[in-house]
C-alpha cells in the first residue's frame, strides 16, 4: 500500500508537467492604438483692450523752445508794465497808511524813473513788481503749453480757459502777491509806526481781491471774446480782437468790486482796533478813498493785465506760430 500510495501521489504531478509542457502558449498581438491629440484649452481669462490701455499720444515736439518762448513772453509784458504799477501801488498804499498823497508820490515816483532810471530799476518795490507779473504770466502760459501737450489736437497758440488755468494761475498771483503786498506795507507804513505782522483778515481780503482779479484776466477774456465778436462790426475786427477788448475791459471792471476790500484790508493794518461805524471808522474812511483808489486801480490794471495781457498774448502767438511752421 505504501507503494500504491507513492505512485497514486507521483501519478498527478506528472500528467500536470507533462500537459504544461505539451500545451503551446499562443502569443496574444499587441495593437497599438494611436493616442488623440486633441487641443488643450487654456484655463487663462481671455482679456479685453478698454480705451484706458492704448497709450496715449502726447505732443511734445519741441517742447523746451515752447517754455522758452512762454518765458519770454512772461518777461516782455513783466517788464513793460512793472515801472508804472510800482508808482501806482506805491502811491495808493502812502496814501492809504497817511505817508503821503496820490499825487505826490507818483510825482516823486516818475522823477526818479526819469533822473535816475538805474536806481528805480534796481529798487527792491520794483523787483517786487517784477517778479509778481512774469511769475503769474508765466503760470498762465505753461498752463496752456501744457494742454497743447496733453492734447495733441489743440493749436500751441490757442489758450485755455478751464479750472485748472485759474487754480494754478490764482495760486501763482495770490503767493506773489500777498508777499508783496506785506513788503509794501511795511516799506510804506505810516510815519513812526513800526513794521509788525500783517494781520490775517488782511490776507484774506486781498485773498479774495486776487481772485476776482485772476479770474476776470485770464478765464472771463476767452469766454466772453466769442460773444463781443458777434456784435463787433468787420471794420472794428480788422483793427482790434473782440480777445483783446476782453483782456483791457474785464480786469478793469472787476476793481469796482475789489476796490473796497483792498481799503479794508489796508485800514484793518494801519489802524487796529478802530470801529467799523463812526464818522472816522472803517466803512467811512472806505468810502472816502473808493473813487479815487478804485480809478488809481483801474489805471493799474489796465497795464497790468490789459496791455500786459495782449503784449503776453501777442509775443506768444508769435513765437507759437513760428514753432509750428
Amino acid at each position: 500500500m505504501g507503494e500504491e500510495q507513492a505512485s497514486g501521489v507521483k501519478t498527478p504531478v506528472a500528467t500536470e508537467t507533462i500537459s504544461q509542457a505539451t500545451v503551446p502558449k499562443v502569443a496574444s498581438p499587441s495593437i497599438a492604438i494611436p493616442r488623440p491629440k486633441l487641443p488643450v484649452p487654456s484655463m487663462r481669462t481671455p482679456t479685453t483692450k478698454t480705451p484706458t490701455d492704448t497709450p496715449r499720444e502726447w505732443n511734445t515736439a519741441k517742447l523746451g523752445m515752447r517754455v522758452g518762448a512762454d518765458t519770454l513772453s512772461a518777461g516782455a509784458a513783466g517788464i513793460l508794465v512793472a515801472p508804472i504799477i510800482t508808482m501806482i501801488d506805491k502811491g495808493i498804499i502812502e496814501n492809504a497808511s497817511g505817508r503821503n498823497t496820490l499825487g505826490d508820490s507818483l510825482k516823486q515816483s516818475l522823477t526818479q524813473l526819469v533822473s535816475k532810471p538805474h536806481r528805480f530799476l534796481s529798487s527792491k518795490p520794483f523787483a517786487l513788481i517784477f517778479s509778481l507779473y512774469f511769475g503769474t504770466y508765466l503760470t498762465a502760459n505753461t498752463i496752456d503749453t501744457a494742454s497743447a501737450t496733453l492734447k495733441p489736437s489743440q493749436p500751441l497758440q490757442q489758450q485755455t480757459s478751464g479750472t485748472s488755468k485759474f487754480v494754478a494761475t490764482s495760486s501763482a498771483n495770490l503767493a506773489l502777491c500777498l508777499y508783496k503786498d506785506n513788503q509794501f506795507t511795511r516799506l510804506f507804513a505810516a510815519p513812526g509806526s513800526s513794521p509788525r505782522p500783517v494781520p490775517l483778515p488782511t490776507f484774506a481780503l486781498f485773498t479774495v481781491r486776487d481772485c476776482l482779479t485772476i479770474f476776470a484776466s485770464f478765464n472771463l477774456p476767452p469766454l466772453l471774446a466769442p460773444a463781443l465778436e458777434q456784435r463787433m462790426s468787420d471794420q472794428v475786427n480788422r483793427y482790434v480782437s473782440a480777445l483783446s477788448i476782453a483782456q483791457f475791459v474785464t480786469p478793469a471792471a472787476v476793481q469796482l468790486v475789489s476796490t473796497p476790500l483792498h481799503l479794508l484790508g489796508l485800514d484793518l493794518y494801519n489802524r487796529p482796533g478802530v470801529h467799523v461805524g463812526g464818522r472816522d471808522g472803517r466803512a467811512a474812511r472806505v468810502l472816502r478813498d473808493w473813487g479815487k483808489s478804485a480809478a488809481a486801480r483801474i489805471c493799474r490794471i489796465v497795464p497790468a493785465f490789459g496791455v500786459g495781457g495782449v503784449v503776453n498774448t501777442k509775443v506768444r502767438r508769435g513765437l507759437m506760430g513760428r514753432l509750428e511752421e
